[in-house]
């Protein structure tokens, strides 16, 4: 009997615990007047710009530092500010950086909350133009403007706050099952996240007068870097290949552009 009454007050609190988290979750709800979406959000665009300030050096670090190339950390600065100042990037609130990195191996780019962009040389030197180097820093802006990062950290919080509620009312077993639940809905929602920044860059190329269709040729390069070895799409926080050129036509012909 003290066990079974023991493993109630165990469920009660992991119930509690769940439902806060729902409760604090879904409290944070707004729109983002750039893109129209609603998001759950934790941050606010000060505390975005001020993360993506302090984690800059660190990030830089990883990645062997930043090129001395000057000549090329002018034009992705060229690129970079020309797809803000002719998009509604230039409306938000955040301080937009570009930062061309050492690493000459790692073909990635990424942004920080705030504004904080990179691109690395692996990546830079397979570019074939101007026009395919905007496809990756729009997208990458696309990021920034999307909010992704503030609402990956509330869904991170919220799958976190689940996972300590099913560890407090159920077994390992348990809550091994609540891990492998959490890892699939951020991973559906960083997908998401993908395909909304393919779209915003796309708009971001069109409104700057860079071709969006070299952002279809940056896809290939991308594919021909990882040899074709992916994963399946619905176990990798991008979306596939094939799918991610299929949503960028979409998107360049619901912005009308004409060659």
């Amino acid at each position: 009997m003290r066990r079974r009454g023991n493993l109630k007050i165990r469920l009660l609190i992991g119930a509690a615990i769940i439902l806060f988290a729902f409760f604090k979750y879904w409290s944070r709800t707004e729109t983002n007047e750039y893109t129209g979406k609603k998001q759950h959000i934790s941050l606010t665009t000060d505390e975005e710009i001020a993360i993506g300030l302090h984690s800059a050096p660190q990030m830089a670090q990883q990645y062997g530092g930043l090129h001395p190339d000057q000549e090329a950390q002018d034009l992705v600065d060229k690129v970079g500010r020309k797809l803000v100042n002719n998009s509604i990037a230039r409306q938000t609130p955040y301080r937009y950086d570009f930062h061309l990195l050492r690493d000459p191996e790692t073909v990635n780019a990424f942004a920080l909350p705030g504004g904080q962009v990179f691109i690395t040389m692996g990546l830079f030197k397979r570019l074939k133009n101007e026009d395919q180097l905007a496809g990756i820093l729009g997208h990458e802006i696309g990021h920034v403007v999307g909010r992704h990062s503030a609402e990956r950290i509330a869904k991170q919080d919220l799958t976190q706050g689940i996972l300590t509620g099913v560890m407090a009312g159920t077994d390992a077993g348990g809550a091994q099952m609540a891990a492998m639940v959490a890892n699939v809905i951020n991973m559906k929602y960083g997908r998401n996240d993908e395909l909304e920044s393919d779209q915003l860059g796309v708009k971001y190329m069109i409104d700057a007068g860079y071709n969006p269709y070299a952002f279809i040729e940056v896809m290939k390069i991308l594919d021909e870097a990882s040899g074709g070895q992916r994963v399946p799409e619905f176990q990798s926080t991008h979306p596939s290949g094939p799918h991610r050129i299929e949503e960028i036509k979409a998107a360049i012909e619901s912005n009308g552009y004409q060659q």
